[in-house]
């Protein structure tokens, strides 16, 4: 009497997916089809409802909050998530803000996936820092502005060497480089004063909280207020910092010189 063995059910897969930075017309198609295909999503803080509500019906949701300053989901432990559902079949959606790849831990998910033999995609998503800028009517590069862009963060891990900014700010001053600083205003008052060693105090800093969203919020000051405008104009996280004359280019840049530069725009 011969037995059948059953095959033993196959992993599913994950997908890391770049869920931009709110606004769910800014999705990509193929970001789209992954979520709607997902049957759990394991969704970052910062993914809109909006985007949340293209999950298909049935498809379990999975909150992962991680925003900087806030109290977090440990990575491990999304990192375990994922790997379970995967290994349990399912088609797993991490839905990040932003890129994966940028300021997303998706390095470090894609690593921990494929040494467990679990098969990753990756779909980009608009970053906010050039979503930030864009929203106001600026660009990143320009001809008579700047040269290139640096993505930075304002926040390393614990224990990592410190961001040498009057190195970097002498750099792009050098080379015409446009810095975007993710995860900077809880050391927003350090970051301004390191700058300051490299870069005129006139320069025009933009500061863009919840970029692309409803209640987006933006304010211009000269690198030397960059300080007092955050605290006077009560600007938090999520927010992303663009310094550098492209920010000359902002739509309301003008209105913002003839006024002060304390101003500050809804």
């Amino acid at each position: 009497m011969s037995h059948i063995t059953e095959p033993s059910r196959s992993p599913g897969r994950c997908t890391l997916v770049g869920a931009g930075p709110g606004d769910p017309e800014l999705l990509t198609l193929k970001a789209l089809k992954a979520i709607q295909a997902a049957t759990v999503l394991l969704a970052d803080d910062l993914v809109s409802d909006a985007i949340l509500a293209l999950a298909p019906p049935g498809a379990r949701i999975i909150p992962v909050g991680k925003r900087g300053g806030c109290m977090s989901t440990p990575q491990p432990f999304i990192e375990k998530l994922m790997l379970s559902n995967a290994l349990a079949g399912e088609n797993v959606a991490r839905l990040k803000g932003g890129d994966p790849f940028i300021f997303g831990r998706g390095g470090e998910e894609a690593e921990h996936l494929r040494a467990a033999g679990v098969e990753v995609d990756v779909v980009n998503g608009i970053t906010a820092g050039l979503a930030g800028i864009t929203q106001i009517g600026a660009p990143l590069t320009h001809r008579s502005h700047a040269q290139g862009v640096v993505f930075i963060t304002g926040h390393t891990r614990p224990g990592g060497a410190p961001i040498d900014w009057p190195a970097l700010a002498a750099t792009a001053h050098a080379a015409q480089l446009t810095l975007v600083i993710y995860m900077g205003m809880k050391g927003v008052a350090g970051i301004a004063h390191g700058l300051l060693q490299g870069l005129p105090a006139d320069m025009p800093v933009a500061v863009i909280q919840n970029a692309s969203l409803p209640q987006q919020r933006h304010a211009i000051a000269r690198l030397d207020a960059l300080t007092q405008v955050v605290a006077q104009e009560k600007l938090g996280s999520p927010s992303v910092l663009v310094v550098g004359n492209v920010v000359r280019c902002a739509s309301s840049f003008a209105q913002w010189m003839e006024s002060t530069p304390l101003a500050a725009c809804a």
